[in-house]
């Protein structure tokens, strides 16, 4: 039981570390200086805010992908010379019948070599194309982190701190937002696939007879913005794209002349750019997002900075919310809203409320419980119990974690493993002062001998939390951080600081005593 003067030096000076810490979570950070920022945030279900449950089109993603695997194919085909009829992506599939059957070995290595997840089945002619099992759930996987990656970012964009992203089920994305009360922006947001393309106008086919079900081969007819009379103008574009919109590096709200959006592609976009004002100047080139046209400018001449604008029917909300969403990058599948939530302020303030007064109820319990057990022993043990409180906040703050309902019932738990490690200290120390110890060899046997218990009682507990928060999702995680942040706190406040608490009251009373 002897403590060197800088072991005593650095306890106390990490304790203070952790009370300043703590503060912006205490007292907030309005009165505080700027370096004392970080604090914790308070979950959906403690401040409110918005819950929506998006699913994705799986269904869709697939057919897209099946789309593409096709003009492939088709291509493969036609070098090869196979003669083949009625190829047509068909929902998870993609068939067509051979005019000659011996080219069947031919088409197998062909598909081979366009995806090895692909597999074949020809049966009298007709071949049958669809992805392996394996490819299937990868696809599955894959898609869903994507989209969540892609909406985290559109919802980073919007300023919206600290939001809840995960999945849910096989096909489910569930967003949780707090402090945000109105959701329609998020929908919006979230509503839009925003792929974009830049495609060929045709100027030499008629919109009247594609409108009359006449569209050239190579073009499609797509809607654009309604003109002054609210009539919706149609254009016929070359199919093939021109300029995919993932190769943008920026967008940006332009003013200047009216609500625009700027845009920036990188260097193989810049090229193809060039090289596609060069080859048809003079003609108009259609920007199509989500299959809309929001505009069909003419090329004047010849672009070869890689950077342009968009017009169109802007206002300043909707051109930064365009500019957002190709910043953000395209959705790889459209989302629906299943379900929607709004927690109110009022109901998270109350949840507040009730969390902070279980809390001083819960270390007020423990207070009066160890006092009147322990004794002096106990004040120490209780002065350690609102350390760790502090330890758990400034390290919460320092994360910037979010705290949540779950959270406080682990941060409440917590403060009850605390105290039941000073329990295990304190009654080992009365069974050696029974057999006539003294009183300092006592305390020195209890800390010694209830370490190995301590350790191996909160190192099970450690694995627990770990696997909580490796399997488990939102709150549960929540939970599993407050946990284990508790643990490790209350083991340095049990062991450490209360036995150096222990260590001075004796060197004092015996002083006093002598």
């Amino acid at each position: 039981m002897y403590f060197t003067k800088w072991k005593t030096v650095g306890i106390i000076f990490f304790c203070l570390c952790l009370i300043v810490l703590s503060l912006p979570s205490i007292i907030g950070t309005k009165h505080l200086p700027s370096f004392l920022s970080r604090k914790v945030n308070y979950g959906l279900d403690l401040r409110g805010g918005v819950q929506l449950l998006l699913k994705v089109d799986f269904k869709t993603y697939v057919q897209e992908q099946m789309d593409t695997t096709s003009d492939f194919i088709r291509k493969a085909l036609r070098k090869k010379r196979i003669r083949y009829a009625n190829l047509r992506p068909n929902e998870e599939k993609i068939v067509f019948n051979l005019k000659e059957i011996k080219d069947a070995d031919a088409v197998k290595k062909i598909i081979s070599n366009i995806d090895r997840d692909l597999e074949v089945k020809i049966e009298a002619g007709r071949a049958n194309i669809f992805y392996s099992e394996d490819k299937y759930d990868r696809l599955k996987t894959d898609l869903i982190d994507q989209t969540i990656e892609i909406i985290r970012h559109r919802i980073d964009e919007t300023g919206t701190l600290e939001p809840s992203i995960q999945r849910q089920g096989n096909f489910g994305v569930l967003l949780q937002a707090p402090g945000v009360y109105e959701p329609s922006q998020l929908k919006r947001i979230l509503g839009k696939t925003a792929k974009l393309s830049f495609q060929l106008v045709d100027e030499n086919a008629s919109v009247e007879e594609a409108l009359k079900g006449i569209v050239p081969p190579g073009d499609k007819l797509l809607p654009g913005e309604e003109n002054e009379q609210g009539r919706k103008t149609w254009y016929l574009v070359k199919d093939k794209v021109a300029i995919a919109g993932d190769l943008l590096t920026n967008a940006q709200l332009s003013t200047d002349m009216g609500p625009r959006v700027s845009f920036t592609f990188n260097t193989l976009g810049a090229k193809l750019f060039a090289e596609i004002t060069s080859k048809n100047t003079g003609k108009r080139v259609a920007i199509v997002l989500d299959n809309k046209v929001i505009s069909a400018p003419a090329i004047n001449e010849p672009i070869l900075s890689g950077s342009g604008v968009i017009s169109g029917n802007f206002t300043v909300t909707s051109a930064n919310e365009l500019a957002l969403l190709l910043r953000a990058g395209a959705l790889p599948a459209p989302l629906s809203i299943a379900e929607e939530k709004v927690v109110g302020p009022s109901l998270g303030e109350d949840s507040i409320a009730f969390g902070k007064k279980s809390g001083v109820i819960a270390i007020i319990a423990i207070v009066i419980f160890m006092i009147s057990i322990y004794g002096y022993l106990g004040i120490f043990a209780s002065i350690a119990s609102i350390i760790n409180l502090i330890f758990i906040l400034a390290v919460m703050g320092v994360m910037e974690a979010t705290l949540t309902m779950p959270g406080i019932a682990g941060i409440v738990l917590t403060m009850g493993m605390a105290v039941d490690t000073n329990v295990l200290i304190f009654e080992r120390i009365k069974e050696e002062l029974k057999i006539n110890s003294t009183v300092q060899y006592a305390i020195k046997q209890g800390f010694n001998h209830a370490f190995a218990t301590i350790l191996d009682s909160n190192l099970t507990t450690l694995i627990a939390a770990f696997f909580l928060y490796m399997f488990g999702s939102g709150v549960i995680r929540g939970f599993a951080v407050t946990l284990t942040i508790g643990i490790l706190s209350s083991m340095f406040t049990a062991i450490t600081l209360t036995k150096m608490l222990i260590y001075y009251w004796i060197n004092i009373t015996s002083k006093k005593c002598s």
